[in-house]
């Protein structure tokens, strides 16, 4: 049995074929696997090394971070009252990088006056989780919990503004389902 391009799938199994990455494919850009019902398919193909490489080293750096984090907190603060603060705050750095992220679309988004690129449903999904970890935290007098999550409120307001200011087009390759 073939799988994608010229890679084999392996007899019996129900997943999709593996793609090493790097692996070359037959059909250029996309590959097409089977599909019962219509046949062919398009599947996207790996073929970015550079991209990959740099997602790796990305995530090997981040992987890196975090064991230097916990030799640090495990080995060198033997105070448990003090490694506790300093991880609150090692773990509210991290909360408020993640929730900035998204400012980098931004710059994009106003350039291009569309929010194609960004996520209504995760923006809404942000704004709520954020917002209710800040109560919780407000509630039990936690900084560590309150203060990591106000810029999720304030990026979640920022990007629906965004929403409001540069609507979402309607993709015209689909059309409205009459009911």
């Amino acid at each position: 049995m073939t799988g994608i391009g010229n890679l084999p799938q392996h007899p019996g199994s129900p997943c999709p074929p593996f793609i090493p990455l790097g692996a070359p494919l037959q059909h250029g850009p996309q590959a097409y696997a089977n599909d019962p019902e219509r046949g062919q398919r398009p599947v996207p193909a790996l073929s970015h090394h550079g991209s990959q490489r740099a997602v790796l080293l990305q995530t090997a750096t981040l992987l890196g971070v975090l064991l230097l984090g916990y030799g640090y907190f495990g080995l060198l603060v033997p105070d448990p009252e003090a490694r506790l603060q300093q991880l609150g705050l090692f773990c509210s750095v991290f909360t408020i990088s993640m929730y900035l992220s998204p400012l980098a679309d931004l710059a994009k988004v106003i350039q291009t006056k569309s929010t194609q690129c960004l996520s209504f449903s995760l923006t809404i999904a942000t704004l709520l989780t954020s917002a209710s970890w800040s109560l919780y935290g407000f509630r039990l007098r936690d900084p560590y919990i309150m203060v990591p999550n106000l810029p999720g409120i304030l990026t979640s307001f920022i990007r629906l503004w965004l929403f409001w200011k540069y609507p979402q087009e309607q993709d015209r390759n689909y059309r409205l389902l009459q009911t």
